[in-house]
């Protein structure tokens, strides 16, 4: 047995069908050129985009308030801090977000614990 439903949503897409209102009443029309067909693959893009640009913001958000609120633990070794410090910036610059490497460098001698503060004023 076919199933005629899904296959209309393996050739168009999983979108929302075309509807048109005569007299009163919505009917349900079919996709019949290739205008259609394509129409409705860039509405089910657009979509996506949206949500993945809606996401994306998102995670920034995350990210940043990772950013500034990023410090050192007392149980790590410096190079550990530096890898942390560096992956968050790499996931930031992928999402957009531009930071200085003064900026980066910085943030790395701030965030480090006291016993620290003689090899950084240097």
């Amino acid at each position: 047995m076919i199933d005629y439903l899904l296959w209309e949503v393996i050739e168009n897409g999983a979108t929302l069908p075309k509807t048109q209102l005569v007299e009163g009443v919505t009917i349900v029309m079919p996709i019949t050129s290739a205008e259609d067909k394509a129409q409705r693959r860039l509405e089910v893009k657009a979509r996506k985009i949206g949500v993945n640009e809606a996401t994306k913001k998102s995670q920034r958000n995350i990210l940043k308030q990772q950013y500034e609120n990023f410090t050192a633990s007392s149980l790590e070794m410096l190079d550990q801090t530096f890898d942390r410090l560096q992956k968050l910036v790499g996931q930031l610059e992928l999402l957009g977000e531009t930071l200085s490497q003064e900026d980066v460098n910085q943030k790395l001698l701030r965030s480090l614990s006291p016993e620290w503060n003689t090899h950084s004023v240097v």
